[in-house]
Protein backbone atom coordinates (compact mmCIF):
# COMPACT_ATOMS: atom_id res chain seq x y z
CA UNK A 1 0.00 0.00 0.00
CA UNK A 2 1.51 3.30 -1.07
CA UNK A 3 1.27 6.08 1.53
CA UNK A 4 2.58 9.59 2.07
CA UNK A 5 2.79 11.56 5.32
CA UNK A 6 2.85 15.29 5.89
CA UNK A 7 4.09 16.92 9.12
CA UNK A 8 1.94 19.98 9.80
CA UNK A 9 1.65 22.40 12.71
CA UNK A 10 -1.17 24.63 13.87
CA UNK A 11 1.43 27.36 14.29
CA UNK A 12 2.12 27.42 10.56
CA UNK A 13 -1.34 27.62 9.03
CA UNK A 14 -0.09 29.46 5.98
CA UNK A 15 2.22 26.59 5.11
CA UNK A 16 0.91 23.07 4.56
CA UNK A 17 4.32 21.44 4.96
CA UNK A 18 7.33 21.83 7.25
CA UNK A 19 10.72 20.96 5.86
CA UNK A 20 12.07 19.16 8.92
CA UNK A 21 15.50 18.88 7.33
CA UNK A 22 15.91 22.66 7.58
CA UNK A 23 15.04 22.81 11.30
CA UNK A 24 17.67 22.75 14.01
CA UNK A 25 17.42 20.38 16.95
CA UNK A 26 16.37 23.32 19.13
CA UNK A 27 13.57 24.19 16.71
CA UNK A 28 12.35 20.63 16.72
CA UNK A 29 12.21 20.59 20.53
CA UNK A 30 9.95 23.67 20.43
CA UNK A 31 7.32 21.72 18.50
CA UNK A 32 5.02 20.25 21.12
CA UNK A 33 3.25 16.95 20.51
CA UNK A 34 -0.15 18.63 20.88
CA UNK A 35 0.61 21.09 18.12
CA UNK A 36 1.69 18.51 15.58
CA UNK A 37 -0.64 16.67 13.23
CA UNK A 38 0.46 13.78 11.06
CA UNK A 39 -1.93 13.09 8.23
CA UNK A 40 -1.76 10.02 6.03
CA UNK A 41 -3.09 9.77 2.54
CA UNK A 42 -3.42 6.26 1.17
CA UNK A 43 -4.65 4.99 -2.09
CA UNK A 44 -5.66 1.38 -2.48
CA UNK A 45 -4.10 -0.19 -5.56
CA UNK A 46 -6.70 -0.92 -8.19
CA UNK A 47 -6.00 -4.65 -8.10
CA UNK A 48 -6.90 -4.76 -4.41
CA UNK A 49 -10.21 -2.99 -4.84
CA UNK A 50 -13.24 -5.26 -4.54
CA UNK A 51 -15.86 -5.37 -7.27
CA UNK A 52 -18.82 -6.30 -5.10
CA UNK A 53 -21.47 -6.09 -7.79
CA UNK A 54 -20.65 -9.50 -9.29
CA UNK A 55 -22.10 -8.80 -12.73
CA UNK A 56 -18.82 -8.27 -14.63
CA UNK A 57 -16.63 -11.05 -16.02
CA UNK A 58 -13.14 -10.88 -17.51
CA UNK A 59 -10.13 -8.56 -17.33
CA UNK A 60 -9.17 -7.77 -20.93
CA UNK A 61 -12.36 -8.83 -22.71
CA UNK A 62 -14.85 -7.61 -20.10
CA UNK A 63 -18.54 -8.44 -20.12
CA UNK A 64 -21.20 -6.96 -17.84
CA UNK A 65 -24.70 -8.43 -17.98
CA UNK A 66 -27.81 -6.56 -16.85
CA UNK A 67 -31.56 -6.99 -16.57
CA UNK A 68 -34.02 -9.32 -14.86
CA UNK A 69 -36.36 -12.11 -15.88
CA UNK A 70 -39.57 -10.06 -15.86
CA UNK A 71 -38.18 -6.53 -16.22
CA UNK A 72 -38.04 -4.47 -19.38
CA UNK A 73 -35.27 -6.56 -20.88
CA UNK A 74 -31.82 -8.07 -20.51
CA UNK A 75 -28.48 -7.72 -22.25
CA UNK A 76 -24.80 -6.99 -21.89
CA UNK A 77 -22.02 -4.48 -22.37
CA UNK A 78 -18.82 -5.82 -23.96
CA UNK A 79 -15.72 -3.77 -23.23
CA UNK A 80 -12.26 -4.38 -24.67
CA UNK A 81 -13.42 -5.96 -27.93
CA UNK A 82 -10.74 -5.49 -30.62
CA UNK A 83 -11.65 -3.02 -33.38
CA UNK A 84 -12.33 -3.71 -37.06
CA UNK A 85 -13.99 -7.10 -36.50
CA UNK A 86 -17.03 -7.68 -38.75
CA UNK A 87 -20.05 -7.91 -36.44
CA UNK A 88 -23.82 -7.71 -36.70
CA UNK A 89 -26.87 -8.79 -34.74
CA UNK A 90 -27.09 -11.96 -36.84
CA UNK A 91 -23.75 -13.15 -35.40
CA UNK A 92 -25.33 -13.14 -31.94
CA UNK A 93 -28.84 -14.14 -32.95
CA UNK A 94 -27.85 -17.64 -34.02
CA UNK A 95 -26.72 -18.62 -30.52
CA UNK A 96 -29.54 -16.64 -28.88
CA UNK A 97 -32.01 -18.73 -30.89
CA UNK A 98 -30.35 -21.89 -29.58
CA UNK A 99 -30.75 -20.57 -26.01
CA UNK A 100 -34.25 -19.09 -26.22
CA UNK A 101 -37.29 -20.66 -24.50
CA UNK A 102 -40.17 -22.35 -26.29
CA UNK A 103 -38.00 -24.40 -28.67
CA UNK A 104 -39.68 -27.75 -28.07
CA UNK A 105 -41.88 -29.70 -25.70
CA UNK A 106 -38.91 -30.43 -23.40
CA UNK A 107 -38.19 -26.74 -22.74
CA UNK A 108 -40.13 -24.00 -20.98
CA UNK A 109 -43.18 -22.89 -23.00
CA UNK A 110 -42.44 -19.20 -22.43
CA UNK A 111 -42.61 -17.47 -25.83
CA UNK A 112 -39.75 -15.05 -26.45
CA UNK A 113 -38.08 -14.27 -29.77
CA UNK A 114 -35.00 -12.97 -27.91
CA UNK A 115 -34.27 -10.58 -30.76
CA UNK A 116 -31.11 -8.61 -29.98
CA UNK A 117 -30.20 -5.05 -30.87
CA UNK A 118 -26.68 -3.57 -30.93
CA UNK A 119 -26.81 0.11 -30.00
CA UNK A 120 -23.12 1.03 -29.67
CA UNK A 121 -19.60 -0.15 -30.41
CA UNK A 122 -20.31 -1.15 -34.03
CA UNK A 123 -20.17 1.17 -37.03
CA UNK A 124 -20.79 0.20 -40.65
CA UNK A 125 -20.63 -3.47 -39.74
CA UNK A 126 -17.32 -3.32 -37.86
CA UNK A 127 -16.44 -3.11 -34.18
CA UNK A 128 -14.97 0.25 -33.22
CA UNK A 129 -13.04 -0.84 -30.13
CA UNK A 130 -15.47 0.98 -27.84
CA UNK A 131 -18.06 -0.67 -25.55
CA UNK A 132 -20.66 -2.75 -27.37
CA UNK A 133 -24.18 -2.50 -25.93
CA UNK A 134 -26.58 -5.37 -26.66
CA UNK A 135 -30.23 -5.33 -25.57
CA UNK A 136 -32.98 -7.97 -25.74
CA UNK A 137 -36.49 -6.94 -24.64
CA UNK A 138 -38.75 -9.15 -22.50
CA UNK A 139 -42.09 -9.58 -24.26
CA UNK A 140 -43.86 -12.50 -22.53
CA UNK A 141 -43.82 -11.71 -18.82
CA UNK A 142 -46.41 -13.21 -16.48
CA UNK A 143 -45.70 -11.65 -13.13
CA UNK A 144 -48.97 -12.93 -11.61
CA UNK A 145 -47.57 -16.48 -11.76
CA UNK A 146 -45.31 -15.55 -8.85
CA UNK A 147 -47.87 -14.23 -6.35
CA UNK A 148 -47.49 -17.23 -4.03
CA UNK A 149 -43.72 -17.06 -4.27
CA UNK A 150 -43.71 -13.47 -3.05
CA UNK A 151 -44.40 -14.79 0.44
CA UNK A 152 -42.83 -18.27 0.24
CA UNK A 153 -39.42 -19.60 -0.75
CA UNK A 154 -39.04 -22.24 -3.46
CA UNK A 155 -36.95 -25.16 -2.16
CA UNK A 156 -33.36 -25.17 -3.55
CA UNK A 157 -33.97 -21.86 -5.34
CA UNK A 158 -32.21 -18.53 -4.77
CA UNK A 159 -35.34 -16.95 -3.27
CA UNK A 160 -34.23 -17.36 0.33
CA UNK A 161 -30.55 -16.49 -0.13
CA UNK A 162 -31.33 -13.31 -2.07
CA UNK A 163 -33.44 -12.17 0.88
CA UNK A 164 -30.66 -13.19 3.28
CA UNK A 165 -28.13 -11.13 1.32
CA UNK A 166 -30.12 -8.05 0.24
CA UNK A 167 -33.19 -8.01 2.48
CA UNK A 168 -35.25 -7.61 -0.69
CA UNK A 169 -35.61 -9.49 -3.96
CA UNK A 170 -37.27 -9.41 -7.35
CA UNK A 171 -40.04 -11.97 -6.99
CA UNK A 172 -41.14 -12.26 -10.61
CA UNK A 173 -39.18 -14.97 -12.38
CA UNK A 174 -36.41 -14.95 -9.83
CA UNK A 175 -34.95 -11.67 -11.09
CA UNK A 176 -31.19 -11.94 -11.64
CA UNK A 177 -31.13 -15.57 -10.48
CA UNK A 178 -33.18 -16.55 -13.54
CA UNK A 179 -31.47 -18.26 -16.46
CA UNK A 180 -32.78 -15.37 -18.54
CA UNK A 181 -29.75 -13.42 -17.31
CA UNK A 182 -27.60 -15.69 -19.50
CA UNK A 183 -28.84 -13.94 -22.65
CA UNK A 184 -26.10 -11.34 -22.13
CA UNK A 185 -23.48 -14.07 -21.70
CA UNK A 186 -24.56 -15.87 -24.87
CA UNK A 187 -24.54 -12.67 -26.91
CA UNK A 188 -21.05 -11.76 -25.69
CA UNK A 189 -19.88 -15.35 -26.12
CA UNK A 190 -20.95 -15.28 -29.76
CA UNK A 191 -18.62 -12.32 -30.32
CA UNK A 192 -15.77 -14.12 -28.56
CA UNK A 193 -16.38 -17.29 -30.59
CA UNK A 194 -16.23 -15.35 -33.84
CA UNK A 195 -12.94 -13.66 -32.95
CA UNK A 196 -11.38 -16.94 -31.78
CA UNK A 197 -12.45 -18.63 -35.02
CA UNK A 198 -11.02 -15.80 -37.15
CA UNK A 199 -7.82 -15.53 -35.13
CA UNK A 200 -6.80 -19.13 -34.50
CA UNK A 201 -9.42 -21.37 -36.10
CA UNK A 202 -10.62 -22.22 -32.59
CA UNK A 203 -13.90 -24.16 -32.41
CA UNK A 204 -16.00 -24.51 -29.26
CA UNK A 205 -18.70 -27.19 -29.25
CA UNK A 206 -20.87 -28.36 -26.36
CA UNK A 207 -23.42 -31.16 -26.24
CA UNK A 208 -25.60 -33.07 -23.76
CA UNK A 209 -23.84 -36.20 -22.52
CA UNK A 210 -26.22 -37.15 -19.72
CA UNK A 211 -29.86 -36.68 -18.76
CA UNK A 212 -30.79 -38.10 -15.36
CA UNK A 213 -29.73 -41.77 -15.51
CA UNK A 214 -29.19 -41.87 -19.29
CA UNK A 215 -25.42 -41.55 -19.74
CA UNK A 216 -23.71 -41.31 -23.12
CA UNK A 217 -20.86 -43.87 -22.99
CA UNK A 218 -17.27 -42.64 -23.23
CA UNK A 219 -15.93 -42.77 -26.78
CA UNK A 220 -19.28 -42.80 -28.59
CA UNK A 221 -18.72 -39.21 -29.78
CA UNK A 222 -15.61 -38.57 -31.88
CA UNK A 223 -14.32 -35.20 -30.70
CA UNK A 224 -12.03 -34.86 -33.71
CA UNK A 225 -14.93 -34.91 -36.17
CA UNK A 226 -17.87 -33.70 -34.03
CA UNK A 227 -19.93 -31.05 -35.84
CA UNK A 228 -22.55 -28.49 -34.88
CA UNK A 229 -25.03 -30.17 -37.24
CA UNK A 230 -24.72 -33.41 -35.28
CA UNK A 231 -25.43 -31.59 -32.02
CA UNK A 232 -28.37 -29.63 -33.41
CA UNK A 233 -29.94 -32.67 -35.12
CA UNK A 234 -32.36 -33.29 -32.22
CA UNK A 235 -34.13 -31.30 -29.50
CA UNK A 236 -32.00 -32.59 -26.62
CA UNK A 237 -28.68 -31.69 -28.36
CA UNK A 238 -27.06 -35.09 -27.97
CA UNK A 239 -24.99 -35.98 -31.09
CA UNK A 240 -25.83 -39.70 -30.84
CA UNK A 241 -29.38 -40.38 -32.17
CA UNK A 242 -29.94 -43.54 -30.12
CA UNK A 243 -29.08 -41.93 -26.80
CA UNK A 244 -30.84 -38.72 -27.79
CA UNK A 245 -34.14 -40.61 -27.95
CA UNK A 246 -33.51 -42.15 -24.53
CA UNK A 247 -32.78 -38.72 -23.06
CA UNK A 248 -35.91 -37.18 -24.56
CA UNK A 249 -37.99 -40.03 -23.14
CA UNK A 250 -36.45 -39.45 -19.68
CA UNK A 251 -37.40 -35.76 -19.80
CA UNK A 252 -40.91 -36.50 -21.05
CA UNK A 253 -41.44 -38.96 -18.19
CA UNK A 254 -40.88 -36.31 -15.51
CA UNK A 255 -42.40 -33.42 -17.48
CA UNK A 256 -45.89 -34.93 -17.44
CA UNK A 257 -45.58 -35.44 -13.68
CA UNK A 258 -44.68 -31.81 -13.03
CA UNK A 259 -41.17 -32.81 -11.94
CA UNK A 260 -37.65 -32.19 -13.29
CA UNK A 261 -34.27 -33.87 -13.86
CA UNK A 262 -30.69 -32.73 -14.28
CA UNK A 263 -27.82 -33.78 -16.49
CA UNK A 264 -24.33 -33.11 -17.83
CA UNK A 265 -23.05 -30.91 -20.65
CA UNK A 266 -19.71 -31.81 -22.23
CA UNK A 267 -17.72 -29.08 -23.99
CA UNK A 268 -14.69 -29.43 -26.24
CA UNK A 269 -12.34 -26.84 -27.69
CA UNK A 270 -10.44 -27.63 -30.88
CA UNK A 271 -7.41 -25.60 -32.05
CA UNK A 272 -7.07 -23.69 -28.80
CA UNK A 273 -3.91 -21.54 -28.92
CA UNK A 274 -1.06 -22.86 -26.81
CA UNK A 275 0.08 -20.94 -23.78
CA UNK A 276 -3.29 -19.70 -22.49
CA UNK A 277 -3.62 -19.48 -18.71
CA UNK A 278 -1.30 -18.10 -16.05
CA UNK A 279 0.22 -19.65 -12.94
CA UNK A 280 -0.65 -19.88 -10.16
CA UNK A 281 -4.09 -18.54 -9.29
CA UNK A 282 -5.22 -17.84 -12.85
CA UNK A 283 -4.73 -21.33 -14.25
CA UNK A 284 -6.84 -21.96 -17.33
CA UNK A 285 -8.85 -24.76 -15.73
CA UNK A 286 -9.49 -22.53 -12.69
CA UNK A 287 -10.80 -19.76 -14.92
CA UNK A 288 -12.97 -22.23 -16.84
CA UNK A 289 -14.29 -23.68 -13.59
CA UNK A 290 -15.30 -20.27 -12.28
CA UNK A 291 -16.97 -19.39 -15.58
CA UNK A 292 -18.87 -22.68 -15.77
CA UNK A 293 -19.93 -22.67 -12.13
CA UNK A 294 -21.29 -19.13 -12.46
CA UNK A 295 -24.04 -20.47 -14.72
CA UNK A 296 -27.43 -21.10 -13.06
CA UNK A 297 -28.13 -24.63 -11.75
CA UNK A 298 -24.51 -25.83 -12.00
CA UNK A 299 -23.33 -28.28 -9.35
CA UNK A 300 -20.10 -29.82 -10.64
CA UNK A 301 -17.12 -29.26 -12.94
CA UNK A 302 -14.36 -31.52 -14.20
CA UNK A 303 -11.94 -31.51 -17.10
CA UNK A 304 -9.77 -34.12 -18.76
CA UNK A 305 -9.87 -37.40 -16.85
CA UNK A 306 -11.72 -35.63 -14.03
CA UNK A 307 -12.67 -37.68 -10.99
CA UNK A 308 -12.22 -40.90 -12.96
CA UNK A 309 -8.50 -40.14 -13.10
CA UNK A 310 -8.25 -40.87 -9.39
CA UNK A 311 -8.66 -44.58 -10.17
CA UNK A 312 -5.51 -44.61 -12.34
CA UNK A 313 -1.84 -44.81 -11.42
CA UNK A 314 0.66 -42.24 -12.62
CA UNK A 315 2.00 -44.55 -15.30
CA UNK A 316 -1.56 -45.05 -16.58
CA UNK A 317 -2.59 -41.42 -16.38
CA UNK A 318 0.46 -39.57 -17.75
CA UNK A 319 0.24 -38.17 -21.29
CA UNK A 320 3.51 -39.07 -23.02
CA UNK A 321 5.02 -36.52 -25.42
CA UNK A 322 6.09 -37.04 -29.02
CA UNK A 323 6.98 -34.87 -32.02
CA UNK A 324 4.54 -35.05 -34.93
CA UNK A 325 5.31 -34.86 -38.66
CA UNK A 326 5.09 -31.06 -38.54
CA UNK A 327 7.66 -30.79 -35.77
CA UNK A 328 5.10 -29.89 -33.10
CA UNK A 329 5.23 -31.28 -29.59
CA UNK A 330 2.09 -33.34 -28.98
CA UNK A 331 0.74 -35.83 -26.43
CA UNK A 332 -0.20 -39.40 -27.35
CA UNK A 333 -3.16 -39.38 -24.97
CA UNK A 334 -5.17 -36.49 -23.59
CA UNK A 335 -6.11 -37.31 -20.02
CA UNK A 336 -4.88 -33.81 -19.11
CA UNK A 337 -7.80 -32.40 -21.10
CA UNK A 338 -5.64 -30.02 -23.13
CA UNK A 339 -4.33 -28.22 -20.04
CA UNK A 340 -1.12 -28.93 -18.11
CA UNK A 341 0.16 -26.79 -15.26
CA UNK A 342 -2.80 -24.49 -15.83
CA UNK A 343 -1.66 -23.69 -19.39
CA UNK A 344 -3.17 -24.90 -22.67
CA UNK A 345 -0.94 -27.32 -24.62
CA UNK A 346 -2.76 -27.27 -27.97
CA UNK A 347 -4.63 -30.55 -27.54
CA UNK A 348 -8.43 -30.68 -27.41
CA UNK A 349 -9.74 -29.07 -24.23
CA UNK A 350 -12.37 -31.33 -22.71
CA UNK A 351 -14.61 -30.37 -19.79
CA UNK A 352 -17.92 -31.39 -18.27
CA UNK A 353 -20.47 -29.44 -16.22
CA UNK A 354 -23.18 -31.00 -14.05
CA UNK A 355 -26.58 -29.28 -13.85
CA UNK A 356 -29.08 -30.01 -11.09
CA UNK A 357 -32.80 -30.66 -11.66
CA UNK A 358 -34.77 -27.44 -12.18
CA UNK A 359 -35.77 -26.07 -8.75
CA UNK A 360 -39.22 -24.78 -9.70
CA UNK A 361 -41.57 -27.74 -10.15
CA UNK A 362 -45.36 -28.09 -10.29
CA UNK A 363 -45.54 -30.42 -7.30
CA UNK A 364 -46.44 -29.67 -3.70
CA UNK A 365 -43.38 -29.09 -1.50
CA UNK A 366 -42.76 -28.11 2.09
CA UNK A 367 -41.18 -24.70 2.62
CA UNK A 368 -41.35 -21.58 4.81
CA UNK A 369 -42.78 -18.14 4.23
CA UNK A 370 -40.88 -14.87 4.58
CA UNK A 371 -42.35 -14.53 8.06
CA UNK A 372 -40.84 -17.97 8.90
CA UNK A 373 -44.04 -20.01 8.98
CA UNK A 374 -43.89 -23.57 7.64
CA UNK A 375 -46.28 -23.98 4.72
CA UNK A 376 -46.84 -26.03 1.55
CA UNK A 377 -46.18 -24.53 -1.89
CA UNK A 378 -47.14 -25.47 -5.44
CA UNK A 379 -45.01 -23.25 -7.70
CA UNK A 380 -46.56 -21.74 -10.79
CA UNK A 381 -44.85 -20.36 -13.88
CA UNK A 382 -43.21 -21.82 -16.98
CA UNK A 383 -39.99 -23.71 -16.41
CA UNK A 384 -37.75 -26.25 -18.11
CA UNK A 385 -38.25 -29.86 -16.96
CA UNK A 386 -34.51 -30.23 -17.72
CA UNK A 387 -32.15 -27.30 -18.23
CA UNK A 388 -29.33 -29.08 -20.05
CA UNK A 389 -30.55 -28.79 -23.69
CA UNK A 390 -30.73 -24.98 -23.41
CA UNK A 391 -27.55 -24.85 -21.33
CA UNK A 392 -25.43 -26.02 -24.29
CA UNK A 393 -24.99 -22.55 -25.88
CA UNK A 394 -24.52 -21.04 -22.40
CA UNK A 395 -21.58 -23.35 -21.71
CA UNK A 396 -20.05 -22.58 -25.10
CA UNK A 397 -20.38 -18.87 -24.39
CA UNK A 398 -18.64 -18.97 -21.01
CA UNK A 399 -15.78 -21.09 -22.37
CA UNK A 400 -15.38 -18.63 -25.26
CA UNK A 401 -15.27 -15.66 -22.88
CA UNK A 402 -12.50 -17.29 -20.85
CA UNK A 403 -10.42 -18.17 -23.91
CA UNK A 404 -10.87 -14.72 -25.44
CA UNK A 405 -9.83 -13.02 -22.22
CA UNK A 406 -6.82 -15.32 -21.85
CA UNK A 407 -5.79 -14.89 -25.49
CA UNK A 408 -5.65 -11.10 -25.06
CA UNK A 409 -3.68 -11.52 -21.83
CA UNK A 410 -1.22 -13.89 -23.51
CA UNK A 411 -0.67 -11.52 -26.40
CA UNK A 412 -0.05 -8.52 -24.16
CA UNK A 413 2.35 -10.33 -21.82
CA UNK A 414 4.20 -12.91 -23.91
CA UNK A 415 3.86 -11.70 -27.51
CA UNK A 416 4.39 -7.96 -27.16
CA UNK A 417 8.09 -8.45 -27.91
CA UNK A 418 9.74 -11.01 -30.24
CA UNK A 419 9.03 -14.58 -29.19
CA UNK A 420 11.41 -17.48 -28.73
CA UNK A 421 10.70 -19.36 -32.00
CA UNK A 422 12.33 -22.53 -30.68
CA UNK A 423 9.68 -22.91 -27.99
CA UNK A 424 6.79 -20.61 -28.82
CA UNK A 425 4.42 -20.65 -31.77
CA UNK A 426 3.48 -17.28 -33.27
CA UNK A 427 -0.12 -16.22 -32.77
CA UNK A 428 -1.60 -15.93 -36.24
CA UNK A 429 -3.08 -12.57 -37.11
CA UNK A 430 -6.61 -12.76 -38.54
CA UNK A 431 -7.01 -12.80 -42.29
CA UNK A 432 -10.38 -11.23 -42.92
CA UNK A 433 -11.94 -10.72 -46.30
CA UNK A 434 -11.01 -7.30 -47.68
CA UNK A 435 -14.67 -6.63 -48.38
CA UNK A 436 -15.49 -7.00 -44.70
CA UNK A 437 -12.56 -5.52 -42.83
CA UNK A 438 -8.90 -4.72 -42.91
CA UNK A 439 -6.89 -5.71 -39.85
Amino acid sequence: MASSSTLTSRSFLDSSRIDTASLSSADLRKLSISSVQISFRSRLPKKLQINAAGSTFGNNFRVTTFGESHGGGVGCIIDGCPPRIPLSESDMQFDLDRRRPGQSRITTPRKETDTCKISSGVSEGQTTGTPIHVFVPNTDQRGFDYNEMSVAYRPSHADATYDMKYGVRSVQGGGRSSARETIGRVAAGAVAKKILKLYAGTEILAYVSQVHKVVLPEGVVNHDSLSLDQIESNIVRCPDPEYAEKMIAAIDAVRVKGDSVGGVVTCIVRNAPRGLGSPVFDKLEAELAKAAMSLPATKGFEFGSGFAGTFLSGSEHNDEFYTDEHGRIRTRTNRSGGIQGGISNGEIINLRIAFKPTSTIARKQHTVSRDKKEIELIARGRHDPCVVPRAVPMVEAMVALVLMDQLMAQYSQSYLFPINPDLQEPLTMPRLEAANASV
